[in-house]
């Protein structure tokens, strides 16, 4: 039965910005078989993880949410003969089978453990082990509440599944999805880009680099600082948008928004709802929308308070039937 309340808890009165508390940060798979030489899976991953510097970005992550107080989780694989002989997980999906036949993240084994450079602190939290894609089929939903998380941040391995399907998770259950780019690597560099440049942005809230989201953290304080004239726009896909020219406060009749003028970017003004900053970086903000759609949305004009009702849609007792003339099924 679906989950109604999924999606209410940890975007209710959420400000822009990265809360102290509710901030939290996932390292998926931080582990040899990932991130080693010799490990199983280094063949598939060593040009990503090379060329990303994954493990020096994730040290730096990680060291810079414990010196400023941020919760870090570490959520790593380990499978047993169980696993194989009793859930016949090397049936269930491709990369399972793909783990069993290389022997990959084997429980207790040198390839199942973290990476010496990636090691837990004590009072830190280590997940439960997963065992396909998708992080929050663990105990992370349980230490998240604990937490108060309503901000998860991601990185690790790899980009186009496990990062991406919690990601995918926890946007549904209502939480606030960054991507950390330059700390997540793949088995291969198509599938990072189309991570990170088509699906991220979709489906999280930011996707920025280790230095931005620290300057972010620090700069925020649990809400986006004031947006300056000067400032750049950046989409969800870090794709750059332009240069603030003016910032319009709300009034009786308009929201506040962002002018983005025309120029060698944007080829017609754009006025970009305040709603849609979720960060600020140094001089660099945040947006939720990918550069590539920007020029989709009706922002050719300050948004009215009146438009935003008719994007809301009716109230919930004005609808008689959902789908038009049909209701769902039960």
């Amino acid at each position: 039965m679906q989950d109604r309340t999924a999606t209410q808890g940890a975007y209710r009165g959420k400000s822009a910005g990265y809360p102290q508390p509710g901030t939290a940060i996932l390292i998926i798979d931080p582990v040899n078989d990932f991130l080693s030489e010799g490990g199983a899976a280094w063949e598939l991953t060593k040009g990503t993880v090379e060329h990303n510097d994954v493990v020096g970005n994730l040290q730096r992550l990680i060291d810079g949410a414990r010196q400023r107080g941020i919760p870090v989780l570490f959520g790593p694989m380990a499978y047993t003969e169980e696993d194989y002989a009793d859930s016949a997980l090397q049936k269930r999906s491709g990369i399972n089978r793909i783990m069993f036949e290389r022997k990959m993240f084997l429980a207790g084994s040198w390839g199942a453990d973290f990476h010496p450079d990636l090691q837990p602190q004590p009072g830190e939290i280590i997940l439960e082990p997963h065992k396909g894609t998708d992080v929050f089929m663990t105990d992370l939903p349980d230490h998240l509440e604990k937490l108060g998380t309503t901000h998860l941040v991601i990185a690790g391995m790899t980009a186009n599944l496990c990062c991406e399907s919690t990601g995918r998770h926890a946007a549904e259950r209502g939480f606030d999805v960054t991507y950390v780019s330059d700390a997540i690597g793949s088995e291969s560099m198509p599938s990072y880009e189309a991570a990170i440049r088509l699906n991220y942005p979709l489906v999280g809230n930011a996707v920025i680099t280790v230095e931005e989201f620290l300057d972010a953290f620090d700069g925020s304080g649990g809400a986006v600082a004031e947006v300056r004239a000067g400032d750049t726009v950046r989409g969800s896909d870090h794709g750059d948008i332009g240069t603030v020219s003016e910032v319009l406060s709300a009034s009786d009749e308009h929201e506040a928004c962002l002018l983005v003028p025309s120029g060698l970017i944007m080829t017609t003004d754009v006025y970009i709802p305040m709603d849609s900053v979720v960060q600020r970086s140094g001089t660099t903000v945040f947006v939720n929308v990918p550069k590539l759609v920007v020029t989709k949305m009706p922002w050719d004009k300050p948004p009215t308070r009146d438009s935003r009702g008719e994007k809301s849609g009716p109230p919930a007792d004005a609808v008689q039937k959902l789908y038009g003339s049909y209701e769902p099924t039960h």
